[in-house]
């Protein structure tokens, strides 16, 4: 069906192929191929600014298609009356939460090709309010322009006007796939972190899957209703798994979805992406989270998030500090502040401060630098002491390396609680998936492993089980109680002694008469916190220092996750014997080599 004045569809021989067997690196080849147009005219670097908003104006023209002539029914009707509120009337004509009132669809623009920049420019125009904040933030008004000035408008809006890309031909969860795709392939043309704006698909199942798994039961209640909230959010892939799972486990339940973005591009995707589920897209802010909250005041039942990891939060210090001098605990940064080279904390911080009292699950993906990075008194240890004095953390998960598109280091899913289950409460699980992946097909930048469905499923009965596991003579899962991750710092002090090696004596203040502390010999430990000090001291200090003694007042209290200690397993070297073996049989191949070297 199609409108009068306006092109039937015809379908590119590519796409009409992925109609029947929708793969989503062959439609993000060939969106790519588009940027052949471009060439010349753009560096590769500049071939997102055009393909990822025309990708999602495509898509939502698709979207809308079904419903278009109901839609111009209603709005000529209701615009004839004088009626001014439009927007309940068309969306409902619309059967989505957005609209467009222009009289023609993106393929019939081509029919006019002398004026499609006006013809389109139009178009984008008549997107319900909503919706047109999403080409404002690709500044596609300036992008349409420039094609135009580089005579390739007509060229670009022909390319995509034969890509169907409605919801029945590639699914909302397939289309995320391929927005990220196009991002990766554009980052890595400009040689720029593609990992900063989204996470991998297989990471954030395990993420949402170990998030809702306490709740599966609550949530198959008819009616349910709860929100979920990405501080980091990206395009939106964490959001959109997560309302997946929901309607997964319950078809009638209802996952309202809140987010905030910084970079303009991810956040219009994020924003479109939403839009066509029916989500209420007012949900999703632009702006530095740590600097700017755009969620002041709210609370969340679930959160997940991938911050970006090992950069600087320069750009939010004046507001950070300021918020953390001034507010303390009234504030989201009342624990510490790490580094400023890591803000990664930072948006944990945030997340908790978000907790809903009557109970929240948090999911974040961290590199490995916050479970152990400062020492005690240190910003990063006195957040790690607040969330285990706090009893929050229930469950690391170590993933495989080489996981995501920008970084082959390790990283950890964490996930907090401020409800734990009676047998959780006081206890840490710990699991070890840093072995269960699988070799990709064909590798995305950085990321050549992926995690099965296998895997993932495995990985949360580790979870459910809650027990010790050992598996192949090594530890797979560990339970271990909060304070087993506390230490304390001592400061071990020694006499300072004069020419005759006698004991200095303080002659005045509040250490009158007792030993003058020698800074050079000084020396610290750290006591586990379970340990009493005393006792520590006499095993391990005094016999190789009997006259050392502690120095209470500078005591402190340091938490930190040494996992990869914690699932050490000692491999005992070769006998002497086997070596000695292979030595002589490499020597003798050496002087068999080397005689008939001389004949």
């Amino acid at each position: 069906m199609h409108h009068a004045g306006q092109r039937p569809f015809v379908a590119h021989p590519i796409a009409m192929t992925m109609a029947s067997h929708v793969s989503t690196n062959d439609l993000a080849s060939f969106i790519w191929d588009i940027a052949d147009l471009l060439r010349g005219r753009y560096r590769p670097s500049e071939y997102g600014k055009v393909i990822l908003p025309f990708t999602v104006l495509r898509r939502l023209d698709c979207v809308l298609e079904p419903t278009k002539a109901d839609v111009l029914k209603e709005f000529t009707a209701r615009s004839a009356k004088g009626a001014e509120n439009l927007d309940p009337f068309l969306t409902r004509k619309a059967k989505q939460s957005f609209y467009n009132t222009y009289a023609q669809s993106l393929p019939a623009l081509l029919d006019d090709p002398t004026h499609v920049r006006q013809n389109l420019s139009a178009y984008v125009s008549s997107f319900s309010e909503n919706t047109r904040d999403i080409f404002e933030r690709f500044k596609f008004a300036a992008i349409v322009q420039e094609l135009h000035g580089h005579d390739l408008l007509y060229k670009v809006v022909q390319k995509f006007a034969v890509v169907d890309l409605h919801p029945d031909v590639i699914s909302n969860h397939d289309m995320g796939s391929v927005f990220e795709n196009l991002i990766h392939r554009f980052s890595e043309s400009a040689n720029e972190a593609a990992g900063q704006f989204y996470t991998p698909r297989d990471v954030i199942r395990l993420m949402v899957d170990l998030l809702f798994a306490p709740d599966d039961d609550a949530l198959t209640q008819p009616g349910i209703v709860r929100s979920f909230y990405d501080p980091t959010a990206g395009t939106g892939g964490i959001l959109s798994e997560a309302e997946a799972h929901l309607f997964g486990l319950n078809e009638g339940a209802k996952l309202v979805v809140f987010g905030q973005e910084l970079n303009p591009e991810t956040y219009a995707i994020c924003k479109a992406d939403l839009l066509i589920k029916g989500q209420d897209v007012a949900n999703i802010k632009r702006g530095n989270t740590l600097s700017e909250d755009g969620h002041k005041g709210a609370t969340f039942d679930y959160m997940g998030a991938n911050p970006p990891y090992g950069m600087k939060w320069e750009d939010a210090k004046e507001a950070v500090e300021k918020e953390h001098t001034k507010l303390g605990y009234a504030g989201r940064f009342g624990p510490g502040l790490p580094r400023i080279n890591d803000g990664s904390l930072l948006f944990l911080l945030h997340m908790i401060a978000k907790m809903n009292p009557k109970g929240s699950r948090i999911g974040i993906v961290l590199n490995g630098s916050p479970l152990f990075t400062g020492g005690a008194g240190s910003g990063e240890s006195e957040i790690r002491k607040y969330i285990f004095e706090h009893d929050l953390l229930e469950t690391i998960v170590a993933l495989p390396t080489d996981m995501f598109y920008n970084t082959p280091i390790a990283t950890y899913i964490w996930i907090l609680s401020n409800k734990k289950s009676q047998e959780r409460r006081g206890l840490v699980q710990l699991i070890d998936a840093s072995g269960m992946w699988q070799k990709m097909r064909k590798s995305l930048g950085s990321k050549r492993r992926e995690m099965s469905p296998e895997q993932i499923i495995d990985v949360a009965k580790l979870y459910d089980a809650f027990e010790d596991v050992t598996r192949d003579g090594r530890p797979l899962c560990r339970i271990l109680p909060n304070k087993a991750f506390g230490y304390q710092a001592i400061t071990v002090e020694r006499p300072l002694r004069d020419e005759n090696g006698n004991v200095v004596v303080a002659i005045k203040g509040k250490t009158k008469g007792q030993p003058t502390p020698d800074a050079a010999l000084r020396d610290t430990e750290n006591v586990p916190l379970a340990e009493d000090v005393d006792e520590y001291v006499a095993r391990e200090v005094a016999p190789h220092a009997p006259d050392a003694w502690v120095d209470h007042d500078k005591t402190k209290v340091g938490y930190e996750v040494p996992f990869n200690r914690l699932f050490y397993v000692f491999t005992p070297p070769r006998s002497l014997t086997e070596i000695d073996a292979d030595l002589k049989t490499e020597t003798d191949q050496i002087l068999s080599m080397i005689a008939g070297l001389s004949q």
